[in-house]
């Protein structure tokens, strides 16, 4: 893999920087492989790469129907943070959170992680209990927080709206200043290009067709580009995976529904932080090119189209006028949905499957790029050993027949 660095910047660019490399190969499907993973997105590229780093496994294929980061990878809204309130939760977040903070320096590639911190607003009494009892919880889980009342809040947003006459007043905020914003793109493009320097084989406009199987047991996977076999099988296709789970034979406690999000013009920079409110169900922070980043919960509807509803988008608008009246005139510029697999307790779903071999990492829901590192870390273990890792084992299919639920629904806030 060639070095990324300001050395080797300076060398190209005496030759326009005509010579360099494709950030991976254009592979070609072999027959088969050790493990497949089907999808490439964040989750699915990162564990090709930690199978390959951390677990010797380099016989692995990334399968993706269309192109590295046309999912909802490259359309979510690139909010990090590690404050859920579960300890199960808590442990897999800020595993992932720790994976970021050195995530640039791993795979030598700029993902542009900005810890700027996140506050989650409260506007009523109740808000303020529920805020209170989750800091308290992630303090206790060694996850860094803090509970700030609304002068708190003003000082780290000064145009914030703190009238006590408004519908929904800020009575204040939890605050995690390690949180932050990444770049989705870059996230993508930097574990293709990792994965692929250890030989992991990444196939696009690759659409999985079929699950093969043989007395209970996974055998590969069909594809537009041919049958390719495999040992192991891990799906990891966010709003696709009810389709791929009936596919193999079996149902997914889960529903897809699509999610949206929009960017204003370029500003000056004004927002230096993330700021989501769950009550009037907003969330915004400010881009590195100036854009506000703007978007609020999923659809009620089910469905798998890449837009959303012009109602949900007035309904944020709205709740972002009310908070910050500052933005009233501001032009929208785009406008796009992803297509969201969400679980009954708003929990991932890291598991094993009824068909041996079978693995699925799914049910992120709106909250699935803060966990791309982490995610890719465990599902690799899971893959590699065929069993899960103490951190993704309390999220298995099992706890939807057992009752042990991760029930996250306050915590995951607004969406995100």
């Amino acid at each position: 893999m060639q070095n990324y660095s300001i050395f080797n910047l300076a060398r190209h660019a005496l030759g326009g920087h005509r010579g360099w490399k494709p950030a991976w190969r254009e592979a070609t499907p072999k027959p088969r492989y050790k493990v497949i993973i089907v999808g490439g997105g964040g989750h699915g590229l990162a564990t090709a790469y930690y199978l390959a780093k951390v677990h010797g496994i380099r016989d692995v294929a990334v399968l993706e129907k269309g192109w590295i980061g046309g999912g909802n990878t490259g359309r979510n809204t690139t909010i990090v943070r590690s404050n859920y309130l579960w300890d199960a939760s808590a442990a897999l977040y800020e595993k992932s959170l720790q994976l970021w903070e050195g995530l640039s320096q791993d795979i030598n590639y700029n993902v542009m992680f900005s810890q700027r911190g996140v506050l989650n607003l409260g506007h009523n009494l109740q808000d303020m209990r529920d805020i209170r009892r989750r800091v308290n919880a992630n303090q206790l889980n060694g996850v860094d927080g803090e509970v700030l009342d609304t002068a708190g809040v003003k000082r780290l947003v000064p145009f914030i709206n703190t009238s006590p006459d408004i519908r929904y007043p800020v009575l204040g905020a939890s605050w995690q200043p390690r949180a932050g914003i990444a770049r989705h793109d870059a996230v993508a493009w930097g574990y293709a290009r990792a994965a692929d320097s250890l030989g992991v084989d990444i196939i696009e406009n690759c659409e999985v067709t079929g699950v093969r199987r043989d007395n209970g047991k996974v055998t590969g996977v069909e594809t537009t580009r041919g049958v390719i076999e495999a040992d192991r099988v891990g799906v990891v296709v966010a709003g696709h995976a009810g389709v791929l789970a009936e596919m193999a034979g079996f149902r997914l406690p889960i529903e897809s529904h699509p999610l949206q999000a929009l960017v204003s013009e370029p500003l000056k920079p004004i927002l230096d932080t993330v700021v989501m409110s769950n009550a009037i169900h907003v969330y915004v922070s400010q881009s590195d090119k100036g854009e506000l980043v703007i978007g609020a919960g999923v659809d009620s509807y089910t469905g798998y189209g890449q837009r959303g509803s012009f109602q949900t988008m007035e309904h944020f608008l709205s709740a972002l006028i009310e908070l910050y009246p500052i933005f009233s005139r501001l032009r929208m510029l785009r406008h796009w949905g992803g297509i969201v697999d969400t679980a009954p307790d708003a929990s991932p779903i890291i598991s094993s499957t009824p068909v041996d071999g079978l693995f699925f990492n799914v049910g992120w829901g709106t909250g699935g790029f803060k966990a791309t590192p982490g995610s890719g870390w465990v599902f690799a273990h899971t893959l590699a050993t065929g069993t899960p890792h103490e951190i993704n084992a309390p999220f298995s299919l099992e706890r939807f027949h057992s009752g042990a639920l991760v029930d996250e629904h306050g915590a995951a806030a607004v969406a995100h």
